[in-house]
């Protein structure tokens, strides 16, 4: 699905298919199916046919929450829907929102996975099953199948956080939205989101993960949790190793990233791609960030960066940059949306005549900067920042060298922030990415100062 909006709750958007002969590409261009709702998933049957299974979302007075699971035939020769759109399900339980549903065959039966209760506290995954794709869907006995919170009846509540619904019990929370996965005859899975919120402001810094669960399959044919209750583990049982399949791609735990061609695929970028504003090849050996607008802007912004994989990591930069005008700004920044960000930046000072070190902090909105210091030898600089669960701390340090996390030698830049701020909870702009970690350059006078970055290091844990 690609959302354009979803103001006064319509959600304006379309939906795509994009296919290859191969996982790795090239893809062809996208191929529009439908702008019915969202959360749109395949089944390709046993018999050759393929079937498109989505939310419709309902607007008509009275109602203004998620609707029914609907279901339409698709030929995968022609890339296109075939006959009409039809209803085959309203949910499992009370608890309203229902959404992300997926079907499986399995020993005859088709199976409908869907998420109720909003992807917040309130989140849980459900099970129907039909002998006909079209339905009618029995729920499971057991629904439902998964969740942190304990059953309630919230069916007209289209707040899809409900924060009252945080069960303490349980290890992971806003647990919902699942697929299921066979690695091997004896090994199932559900694939499944949640968050690991800080406790008690129920704030989440990582926004939605992903985890797993085993389950299996009873007599009667339905599917349980491997530990016979609905909450999930922390930790859980891996496959044998055999059943393992080589990674495409894994994004690194830990690593140093030194910058050569191709720029490594799990750095990312706003928006646009990094061509727009970003290069290897115009100084090899070098990151170079030509500025664009601010870390505000919903446009073109110069900012690449990672996610953000613990709650307790180290990050550091060496940068090269000598701004003449206090519009231009490079460094490091932990950002969670366009108006939650802490920016660690090199900027200019007009009454100094020379390059300033200091730190941005965007708050909701609320902009305030913290503390400067001159720069005597401004090339190059390196920037760091630690992060131990709710406490963020900058750290800086002159010429060139080795990371942070290998020579903690460094200044500690300022005052400590409280990461929580940054989270889906707390922002009022943005929600479910969760917090980046990226360098970024800024050049709100022509668009044309630049940047060079060395390396960027990302680490688990803290200083020693």
């Amino acid at each position: 699905s690609l959302m354009y909006s979803h103001n006064a709750r319509y959600f304006d958007l379309d939906n795509f298919v994009v296919t290859s002969s191969s996982i790795t590409g090239p893809w062809a261009k996208p191929v529009f199916l439908h702008s019915v709702g969202f959360d749109p998933s395949f089944l390709h049957d046993e018999d050759g046919k393929s079937y498109l299974v989505c939310l419709q979302w309902e607007l008509r007075e009275g109602d203004g929450r998620p609707d029914c699971i609907v279901l339409q035939e698709y030929d995968r020769h022609k890339q296109a829907l075939l006959g009409p759109l039809v209803e085959i399900y309203r949910g499992a339980t009370t608890r309203g929102c229902l959404e992300g549903p997926h079907l499986y065959k399995h020993n005859g039966y088709y199976y409908l996975f869907a998420a109720e209760g909003g992807t917040g506290y309130g989140h849980c995954v459900t099970v129907a099953r039909s002998k006909s794709v079209w339905g009618p869907y029995e729920g499971a006995p057991n629904n439902p199948l998964l969740s942190a919170a304990l059953d309630f009846d919230e069916s007209d509540n289209a707040e899809y956080l409900k924060p009252h619904r945080f069960n303490p019990e349980s290890p992971l929370q806003k647990t919902g939205h699942a697929s299921l996965v066979q690695v091997s005859e004896d090994y199932w899975y559900i694939a499944f989101l949640c968050s690991r919120p800080f406790v008690p402001e129920l704030r989440s810094t990582l926004g939605r993960e992903s985890s797993l669960e085993r389950v299996y399959w009873t007599e009667e044919g339905w599917l349980m949790l491997e530990n016979n209750l609905k909450i999930p583990h922390l930790e859980i049982e891996s496959p044998p190793i055999h059943t393992y399949k080589t990674l495409l791609h894994r994004l690194p735990d830990c690593a140093t990233t030194w910058f050569k061609e191709p720029l490594p695929a799990h750095f990312i970028t706003p928006r646009y791609p990094q061509s727009r504003f970003a290069s290897l090849s115009e100084r090899p050996g070098f990151l170079r960030l030509t500025g664009k607008q601010s870390l505000c802007s919903l446009d073109v912004v110069a900012f690449v960066a990672r996610r953000m994989q613990s709650l307790s990591v180290v990050i550091s930069t060496q940068v090269e940059f000598t701004p003449d005008d206090w519009r231009q700004s490079a460094g490091l920044v932990m950002y969670h949306d366009h108006m939650n960000y802490r920016f660690l930046r090199i900027t200019y000072d007009e009454a100094q005549e020379k390059p300033v070190l200091m730190i941005t902090s965007l708050t909701n909105g609320v902009r305030e900067e913290h503390r400067w210091v001159e720069l005597e030898n401004a090339i190059p600089i390196r920037l760091g920042l630690v992060v131990q669960e709710r406490t963020l701390r900058f750290y800086w340090t002159e010429g060139s060298g080795k990371p942070l996390y290998e020579e903690q030698r460094w200044q500690q830049y300022g005052e400590g922030f409280t990461t929580s701020e940054l989270s889906d909870e707390f922002s009022e702009y943005g929600e479910f990415t969760g917090t980046f970690v990226g360098m970024a350059c800024e050049d709100f006078k022509m668009h044309q100062k630049s940047a060079d970055f060395a390396w960027f290091d990302y680490q688990h844990g803290v200083l020693g």
